[in-house]
C-alpha cells in the first residue's frame, strides 16, 4: 500500500509522533505501536514535524550557553580584541537562510559599536561592501550626524547591490544622518583604465579619505573557494587563494592573518590592509559555522579590534579556540 504524501499528515498526528519519540524517549517501533502505524511512516512524521516547525532542533556550540557578558569577554580575550558585541540568537529562519534575517538582529549591535565609537561630527567612517553590512544597512542604526561616511573599495560594476558599495555608503550615511561620499569606480579596472582613474580628482579625493578615517565598518569574507556568492572580479581559479580563509575589504588573508595576493592585485583599488590596522576603530560584523576561521584569521592579522557577530558564532570561536589567546 502506498504511503500517503506527508504533507497532508494531520497536524495532531504529526505532534504525537513528536513528544512520543522526542519527550517520551520511544523507540520508533512503540511510536508505531502506539499510533497503529509502521515504523516507515513514523520515520516520515517525524520528518514532517520538523520540516513544518512542530519540532526544533538547535545545535548548541561549547561556550554558547554561557551568560551573554562573560560569552563577550571570553571571545575578546582569545581573539585579542577590545571588544565584542553579541547579538541576540538568530531567529529560526522558517525557510529562509540565515542572510534573510541577520540584518535586523544583528542591527542594534552594530549600533552599539559605532555610538562607542566616538566619533564626531566632519569624522570620516568607511565601510566595506559584502552582504553582511548591506543587510544591517537595512535598519536604523546609531545617530551620528555630520559624519563622511566612504566606501573602502570599488564596485560599481558589480551586478549584486551587496556588492556596490556605494550603495551600502548611501544606506548607511542614511542611517546615521550623515553625509554619503562615492567611489565611482570598479574593485578591478584594466590595466589601461587603472592609471587614469587613480588620477582622476573625484576618486582620488575618497583614497585620500582612507588614512584619515576615524571608524571602518567592515564584514569578513568566508574562504574564497567555497563560496557561492563572490565579486565577480575574484580570480577564484587562482592557485594562491587557495590559501586564503577570509577577507576584508576584498582583501585576502590567511589562517595567520597574512595577506593573500593574485595576478591583478596591484590593480585592485581598495584601501589597503596596512592602511586599515592604523584606523582608530576598526568595527568587523560576521556571523556563521563557515566565517569562524575567517574571523579568528582577521584578529591574528589585526586587521579589526571590535567585533559584532552572534551567540552561536561566539560559541563556535570558543570551540575552535580552547587553549588558545591570539596575542
Amino acid at each position: 500500500m502506498a504511503l500517503p504524501d506527508p504533507g497532508v499528515y494531520d497536524p495532531a498526528l504529526l505532534y504525537a509522533a513528536a513528544r512520543l519519540y522526542y519527550e517520551e524517549d520511544a523507540t520508533q517501533a512503540e511510536v508505531a505501536a502506539r499510533l497503529g502505524t509502521s515504523r516507515a511512516t513514523v520515520s516520515r512524521l517525524l520528518a514532517e514535524a520538523k520540516r513544518c516547525g512542530i519540532v526544533r532542533i538547535e545545535v548548541v556550540p561549547p561556550g554558547s550557553d554561557l551568560p551573554a557578558d562573560e560569552l563577550s569577554r571570553r571571545v575578546a580575550d582569545l581573539l585579542g580584541l577590545e571588544s565584542v558585541y553579541l547579538s541576540p540568537a538568530l531567529p529560526p529562519t522558517s525557510g529562509r537562510s540565515a542572510v534573510d534575517v541577520m540584518g535586523g538582529t544583528l542591527a542594534p549591535a552594530v549600533a552599539r559599536a559605532l555610538s562607542e565609537a566616538g566619533l564626531a561630527p566632519g569624522d570620516v567612517l568607511l565601510v566595506s561592501s559584502g552582504r553582511t553590512v548591506y543587510e544591517v544597512s537595512r535598519f536604523d542604526l546609531t545617530p551620528l550626524p555630520g559624519v563622511l561616511v566612504a566606501p573602502t573599495v570599488g564596485g560599481n560594476d558589480q551586478p549584486e547591490e551587496w556588492y556596490q558599495t556605494n550603495e551600502i555608503t548611501r544606506r548607511v550615511a542614511n542611517r546615521v544622518g550623515g553625509r554619503a561620499t562615492y567611489l565611482f569606480a570598479p574593485a578591478l579596472p584594466g590595466p589601461n583604465l587603472h592609471p587614469s582613474l587613480l588620477q582622476d580628482p573625484s576618486i582620488q579625493r575618497v583614497l585620500d579619505l582612507w588614512p584619515q578615517a576615524r571608524c571602518a565598518l567592515m564584514g569578513i569574507g568566508a574562504p574564497p573557494l567555497s563560496r557561492s556568492d563572490i565579486p565577480r572580479f575574484v580570480p577564484t581559479d587562482s592557485t594562491s587563494l587557495r590559501r586564503a580563509v577570509g577577507d576584508v575589504c576584498s582583501r585576502f588573508y590567511d589562517r595567520e592573518g597574512v595577506p593573500v595576493g593574485f595576478e591583478g592585485i596591484d590593480r585592485l583599488i581598495a584601501i589597503d590592509l596596512e592602511i586599515l590596522r592604523r584606523i582608530p576603530v576598526t568595527i568587523a560584523v560576521a556571523v556563521g559555522s563557515d566565517k569562524v576561521e575567517s574571523i579568528i584569521g582577521g584578529a591574528r592579522g589585526g586587521y579589526y579590534r571590535r567585533l559584532v557577530t552572534d551567540p552561536a558564532t561566539a560559541g563556535a570561536i570558543v570551540a575552535a579556540l580552547p587553549q588558545e589567546v591570539i596575542a
